[in-house]
């Protein structure tokens, strides 16, 4: 689990290039039009050992500055409710401007931690010129420049100090298994819940976004007991563009940070597009179990290689994370749901599985002296021991001589032999070279 971190401020001042420089991904499109659509508006990063999650709140549609005011104050106040930090971004070319000191003014009013940051700061000159923004009443700000990362150290330095600690009652509170129902709108979240459970408990319509709120169901089947979260569908950023459903796709980022195991429901007439990677991808860069839910499967013609095929198209978009249960259901003909559940339950216990260190040791150690690491700039590696991490999801040292020349590929080598002798069906295991 860790915390949220909102950037906030009005559209081209750069914050997808800062947004893009943290998750180490070119994932936000960056162009000198304000405004511009992004494919992707959450991303997961981590600093000094501490993680935190990502939200870009900018991409407001062009029209007159009223109507971007109106919008930034919106967007600005939602975030303010549901992030832990706010990063507000200036830009120094421009100095302050109006729409600068309408979200100043919503910020000096809330108590959560805010970082200033005067970007396109790459010279002294703009340096000096970075004063005016103690105007603003936001007290110390940080000068970066985002497009090479001037700067940025001493502020996710401060921004990190400033998130919170996990509480020892959070962790207890997590003891029950937590199942988050994710997907894009109108996938079929709410009723498969419904389904599931018996009972129309959230409203169904046909209409795209009609779940808010991430919304917990306990729920006891095959003597296993587990919270069923629903979430607001996530969609892309351009998309968004009420305030409520900004706040509901902030509630669905939540739910995949508080969760254990994340039941990714697509819609089949849809396909695995864009929007469903994307959160695919949020769920294993948090490094959740994940089972994917292809719902509406009474709805595609079938043949005799329909599903293979359709199962092959979906492993090719989630390579090298191949490893990942895939259930074909059918919501309104309750088909396979309960199995959907069952996988569920294999999922998580295989990211909750303990392995002795013997038992690795015994099985692996034969296996890499057959297929050592290659040789690098003339350097052998010698691996001479192994074990699982105490952390909730599969985490194994290898502990060698040279651990800074082993290449990603050996890396993914490793973690292939590791699911090939222990089950861990739909679950991101993490390798780690550690010196001996």
């Amino acid at each position: 689990m860790s915390s949220i971190v909102a950037i906030v401020g009005r559209p081209n001042v750069g914050k997808s290039t800062f947004f893009n420089r943290l998750i180490q991904r070119r994932e936000a499109i960056v162009d000198a039009v304000s405004g511009v659509t992004r494919d992707r508006h959450y991303g997961k990063s981590d600093w000094n050992g501490k993680e935190f999650s990502l939200i870009d709140t900018g991409g407001y549609v062009k029209g007159s500055d009223d109507v971007f005011e109106a919008e930034i104050d919106k967007q600005v106040e939602l975030a303010i409710e549901e992030a832990d930090a706010i990063i507000f971004m200036v830009d120094v070319e421009s100095g302050v401007t109006g729409m600068d000191e309408d979200v100043a003014k919503l910020l000096r009013k809330i108590s959560k931690p805010v970082f200033l940051a005067v970007n396109k700061v790459d010279n002294g000159k703009r340096a000096e010129d970075a004063v005016e923004f103690y105007a603003l009443g936001l007290g110390e700000y940080y000068t970066i420049a985002s497009i090479n990362g001037s700067g940025t150290g001493e502020l996710l330095d401060a921004l990190v100090e400033a998130l919170p600690e996990i509480e020892e009652e959070e962790k207890e509170e997590a003891a029950l298994p937590r199942f988050a129902v994710v997907g894009r709108p109108n996938a079929g979240k709410s009723s498969f819940i419904n389904a599931l459970i018996g009972e129309d408990r959230y409203i169904v319509t046909d209409i795209a976004g009609t779940t808010r709120d991430s919304i917990d169901t306990k729920y006891n089947r095959f003597g296993f007991e587990f919270n069923l979260v629903d979430t607001a569908g996530i969609r892309r950023k351009s998309k968004v563009k009420e305030d409520l459903e900004f706040y509901s796709v902030m509630r669905s980022v939540r739910a995949i940070e508080h969760a254990d195991v994340c039941l990714l429901v697509l819609d089949a007439t849809r396909g695995f597009d864009g929007q469903v990677q994307n959160i695919f991808w949020l769920a294993e860069r948090n490094r959740k179990g994940i089972v994917i839910l292809v719902n509406k499967w009474d709805l595609v013609e079938k043949d005799t290689m329909t599903t293979r095929d359709f199962e092959r198209k979906i492993r090719k978009e989630i390579e090298p994370f191949t490893d990942v249960p895939i259930v074909f259901i059918s919501v309104l003909n309750k088909q396979r749901i309960f199995k959907a559940i069952e996988t569920a339950v294999e999922v998580y216990k295989n990211r909750s599985k303990k392995i002795k260190t013997s038992k690795l040791n015994e099985l692996l150690l034969p296996l890499i002296e057959n297929y050592p690491p290659p040789a690098y700039k003339g350097k052998f590696v010698k691996i001479k021991y192994i074990m699982q991490l105490p952390t909730p999801q599969p985490q194994f040292a290898f502990f060698c001589n040279l651990p800074q020349y082993v290449r990603d590929p050996y890396k993914r080598f490793l973690e292939n032999k590791l699911r090939e002798h222990f089950d861990f069906n739909g679950v991101p295991v993490s390798v780690y070279m550690r010196k001996k």
